[in-house]
């Protein structure tokens, strides 16, 4: 019941105004540890869940070291980074910030990124939110033991903090490209429709895609890439790398073609999937998804828009959790595809883009679970991160 009450309070916040979806939640039964593919034959690929890891409390993110340990590490909301080794959770937290994290709804431990480096230099990043002299969110460095086995909470180096206006919309995700720099997923500040318009703003870091260099050998604490769109754009924050976005709760970057796919939470009408270039602008808040954002105004200049790649109404989902593009060995028939779900109805889907337009969607898994986010391990297997409080991890129905 306890985990059940979470997740209410995560979906009531996440999708403003949609309070009979959070009941219907609530009202679900228990739900099975596994979850099979019956629709085998119309993608051709045949998978299940299996259960990887109980008893975690709201977990919100999943990543590996890249160390080579085979290690993955879990995020839970209150502000704890617990270890995951040979299917168990370690007993002793990797990292405890609780102390310091603002946690609740869509605030909270949000974001883990392991430097390239790792295995050299123990370093690693989070993204949470916290209270000091009002809401912010803050991406910090931390530097893991000389074992690498635990991180201390005093070696933290902040290395960027931004204003928060709401509690709603912080993003959260943050991950290494393949070029070596941190990529910060911004929502747009909260509240309904974008009040302040932030995503459109070029002075705001809100309702962005940021970059920037954490290796910079110069005294400030990150160095702004020399490519970085808007670095001689007068007025303009040179950590922005694309705008017009949401809420991108969830992205990821393809290992095989380096393309940024993400998963951008819609207001009321449409979920989207976005693939993230340079200097894009992905339209929120005139547009949600395809369409002109319904309340804001009857019609809408597109020009000098991106548009998704794929979005959906409501009817058929309302939180998009953005996901990966498979590249494991144990499921050759999904090599390729983008792997994505949705946290109001726990439907799982795949995607084919081959660069310019999806060329086919298709449902992999109904599950029933309350999806918070996907996980990805050094071999390239996924993993789907249930908020209530499991692991579990897509596998061939037959081996």
């Amino acid at each position: 019941m306890r985990n059940r009450g979470r997740v209410i309070l995560f979906y009531r916040i996440v999708v403003c105004g949609l309070a009979i979806a959070a009941f219907a939640a609530m009202a679900r039964p228990q739900r099975p540890t596994t979850s099979e593919n019956k629709d085998a034959a119309s993608n051709h690929v045949s998978v299940r869940l299996q259960s990887f890891a109980q008893r975690l409390q709201a977990p919100v993110a999943l990543t590996h070291g890249g160390d080579g340990s085979g290690r993955l590490f879990v995020v839970e909301q209150a502000g704890i980074v617990r270890v995951i080794q040979q299917g168990r959770v370690r007993d002793a937290p990797f990292l405890d910030i609780r102390d310091r994290v603002v946690s609740g709804g869509e605030t909270g431990l949000l974001g883990l990124a392991f430097h390239p480096k790792f295995a050299e230099n123990r370093r690693l990043y989070l993204n949470y939110t916290d209270k000091s002299g009002g809401l912010r969110t803050v991406v910090s460095a931390w530097q893991a033991d000389a074992t690498a086995s635990r991180v201390v909470p005093k070696n933290e180096r902040v290395l960027l903090t931004i204003r928060q206006p709401y509690a709603n919309h912080n993003g959260g995700q943050i991950a290494f490209g393949p070029d070596g720099h941190l990529y910060i997923g911004m929502g747009d500040g909260g509240a309904g429709n974008d009040p302040h318009d932030n995503a459109q703003n070029l002075a705001s870091l809100l309702g962005k895609m940021l970059r920037i260099d954490v290796d910079a050998v110069s005294g400030a604490p990150y160095g702004i890439p020399p490519d970085n769109p808007f670095i001689n754009t007068p007025g303009a924050a040179p950590e922005i790398w694309a705008y017009g976005l949401r809420n991108p709760w969830r992205f990821s970057f393809d290992r095989a073609s380096g393309l940024l796919y993400a998963g951008d939470v819609g207001q009321g009408a449409r979920e989207e999937i976005d693939v993230i270039r340079r200097g894009e602008n992905h339209g929120w808040r005139r547009m949600e998804g395809t369409i002109c954002t319904p309340g804001v105004r009857k019609d809408c200049d597109r020009r000098g828009t991106t548009p998704p790649i794929l979005d959906y109404p409501r009817s058929e989902g309302s939180v998009v959790i953005g996901g990966y593009v498979y590249r494991g060995l144990a499921i050759p028939a999904l090599v390729g595809r983008y792997v994505y779900g949705d946290f109001g109805n726990g439907k799982i889907w795949t995607l084919r883009y081959d660069g310019t337009a999806v060329r086919e969607q298709h449902l992999l898994l109904a599950t029933g679970r309350n999806i918070s986010a996907f996980g990805e391990d050094e071999a390239g297997e996924l993993y789907v991160v249930d908020y209530g409080g499991e692991v579990l991890k897509i596998v061939p129905t037959r081996p």
